[in-house]
């Protein structure tokens, strides 16, 4: 079985997905030159981080944090790229698990009730055959063992991409399109809010304040990646 094996790792190489180069046998998705080099925040050490910061005034959270920090050009941003739109969603649950393994020793994460990836809409959901935050959610799950809620946060209305719109027009753009299912089981729950990447946190905010209609819900903030403008 091992001879098979690498004859066809011979033939069809499994490749790195941060910078193309061939794996070997003990590495997974990433090689050990990207994975050494992934530029991760820390901010989960810090309560006041700049995630946590940028929602200060406008919806109350109990804490946030990202993995890594997400620049024009970097590492991250070519995950990010793969997993949104290249249909490598093994990349969210990858990088989930890695940060996971942080978190669950993290005060202020470790203790939550249910996991809530961001939904997309039905209809981007059918074009894309997968959720890139639910992706990221699975991943966290298997390392902290809280559960993940697909069904609690609903997406009522499609948007416009926010990429390339101001900080205004993202605002506008994911105003009040979401709501929540059976909010009575969740009163005075602890909910962990997933995403990909936070830049102005417009998304995040409008599906906090969702959740925020629950009774006594706390909310923390988690994200793959922070292009904070």
């Amino acid at each position: 079985m091992i001879f098979i094996s690498d004859f066809i790792s011979l033939i069809f190489p499994k490749i790195c997905v941060g910078c193309g180069s061939s794996l070997w046998k003990n590495e997974e998705l990433l090689c050990h030159l990207c994975a050494y080099h992934l530029p991760k925040t820390n901010f989960h050490f810090e309560h006041e981080n700049p995630v946590t910061r940028l929602f200060w005034g406008r919806v109350p959270i109990e804490t946030g944090t990202a993995f890594l920090y997400f620049n024009k050009g970097n590492r991250v941003q070519r995950l990010i790229h793969q997993l949104k739109y290249k249909g490598k969603k093994e990349i969210g649950i990858f990088l989930g698990t890695q940060y996971g393994q942080e978190l669950k020793h993290a005060p202020g994460f470790n203790s939550a009730d249910a996991i809530i990836p961001v939904p997309l809409h039905k209809k981007k959901y059918m074009k894309r055959g997968y959720n890139q935050s639910e992706q990221f959610a699975i991943g966290l799950t298997g390392s902290m063992n809280i559960p993940v809620e697909r069904h609690l946060l609903c997406r009522i209305k499609a948007t416009e991409t926010q990429t390339r719109k101001s900080k205004f027009r993202r605002y506008q753009n994911v105003h009040e399109i979401f709501s929540v299912n059976h909010p009575e089981n969740w009163i005075g729950k602890h909910l962990i809010l997933v995403d990909d990447v936070v830049t102005t946190g417009a998304t995040l905010e409008s599906c906090a304040r969702a959740l925020k209609e629950i009774p006594d819900v706390k909310i923390s903030i988690v994200c793959i990646a922070a292009a904070l403008l």
